[in-house]
């Protein structure tokens, strides 16, 4: 891994996939321009609405995403993270159930890695909003860490996967430098819990986590926190986006990486 910009970009995805994607092209390319190697994108940011829409809708959101990712990839020779966007289970039946998947393309439009969410979203939260993704979506695996050349070993999760940290104490396992957490994170939840989880999730495992994220209100029901994320080995929060529609962006240092796990190297010292 050398050193290199990453950019975490930060979205108010609606209903309509179109508009999604201009802006997502917007975003990227302003980090593009700014000099980022990799830009990554948060979950849902090709189409956040109704789940029902969303399973009347999968299959030409993930054609269109995936044709967007590889593109864009090309276009701007950088690596791309599409965080998050629904994939029909089965391609040969009507659609029933997706898979959350997230996506890493790399500069000459191949897939470098892809992962299905393993954690789904099952909850009922004090201010009255229940989720319940697993109504339409399926749990996916864990994915090997990917081995990204001058980007280092990047280890992908989505969204709730952050508040279950074995999945990141085996991505550091397998080598992980960089953690991607593309997410939409409740406004509820957030304002408590998304920095703390993204810091920990970085200090416990001495790896950059980067964490691109939705913003606003998306419809009628459904609000997120914002604040994408950049975060160091030691925790420092490097990059934040705020509140609005942008991108942060930050150094990404193999030797930081290095430095800080000879000074705690809690990855030699595991017991369990």
């Amino acid at each position: 891994m050398e050193k290199y910009l990453a950019a975490v970009v930060q979205m108010t995805s609606t209903p309509d996939l179109d508009t999604n994607l201009q802006q997502a092209y917007d975003l990227a390319s302003l980090a593009v321009r700014r000099g980022a190697s990799l830009v990554c994108l948060p979950e849902n940011f090709a189409f956040l609405g109704s789940e029902t829409d969303k399973l009347n809708q999968a299959a030409e959101i993930a054609a269109a995403s995936e044709k967007f990712l590889r593109a864009a990839a090309r276009e701007w020779q950088v690596t791309v993270l599409g965080g998050g966007y629904p994939v029909p289970v089965d391609a040969q039946v009507p659609v029933r159930a997706v898979y959350n998947t997230a996506l890493l393309v790399g500069p000459d439009g191949k897939d470098l890695g892809r992962y299905r969410k393993l954690h789904l979203f099952d909850v009922d939260l004090p201010d009255g909003n229940t989720y319940r993704e697993s109504d339409s979506v399926r749990p996916g695996e864990l994915a090997p860490v990917v081995e990204a050349g001058m980007l280092g070993r990047i280890g992908l999760s989505v969204c709730y996967d952050l508040r279950f940290p074995e999945l990141y104490r085996a991505l550091a396992a397998q080598g992980a430098e960089i953690l991607l957490v593309p997410s939409a994170f409740t406004a509820f939840t957030g304002k408590d819990h998304w920095r703390v989880l993204l810091q920990a999730r970085a200090i416990e495992n001495t790896c950059y986590v980067l964490a691109p994220a939705q913003t606003g209100q998306h419809y009628e029901r459904r609000q997120t926190y914002g604040h994408a994320l950049i975060v160091d080995p030691w925790g420092t929060v490097l990059a934040d986006a705020g509140d609005a529609c942008g991108v942060a962006i930050a150094e990404i240092d193999a030797a930081r990486v290095e430095q800080v796990r000879r000074q705690l190297p809690v990855l030699r010292h595991r017991r369990l």
